[in-house]
């Protein structure tokens, strides 16, 4: 089963509206969980180290504007 199934995607969903950056699944991406927390996707950056467990990416100001308007905020 592929681990995505809980994510509802919010940006490029190919649905016309999204930021641009693609429509692949490599691309910077933000997705909601079942538990009502998000997951984004991006590229990787060691701006600083974050503790144990925890990770950074880094994903365009675009991406996260089109995930505000897909959750109507």
């Amino acid at each position: 089963m592929d681990k995505r199934s809980g994510l509802t995607r919010l940006t490029n969903t190919g649905n016309g509206s999204g930021s641009g950056e693609c429509n692949q699944n490599d691309c910077p991406n933000v997705y909601r969980s079942e538990r009502g927390t998000f997951v984004f996707q991006g590229n990787l950056t060691d701006d600083f180290t974050p503790p144990c467990g925890e990770g950074l990416v880094e994903i365009p100001e675009s991406v996260l504007r089109e995930a505000f308007v897909a959750l109507g905020w």
